[in-house]
């Protein structure tokens, strides 16, 4: 969480508050920990990017 949150400048709270409206992508269970994928990370960043320019 702590990368994640360092990458996209969101807070814990606002990143979990995405996920359930589907606005963010989920976590994938590693065992007894969750994780998330980079490339799936990097893609969220590159469409909100895509959406702020097209304004």
């Amino acid at each position: 969480m702590p990368q994640v949150k360092e990458m996209v400048g969101l807070g814990k709270t606002v990143i979990y508050g995405k996920i359930k409206n589907d606005e963010f992508p989920r976590q994938v269970k590693l065992g007894r920990i969750s994780g998330w994928v980079e490339s799936e990370i990097q893609e969220w960043i590159g469409l909100q990017i895509q959406q702020n320019r097209a304004l």
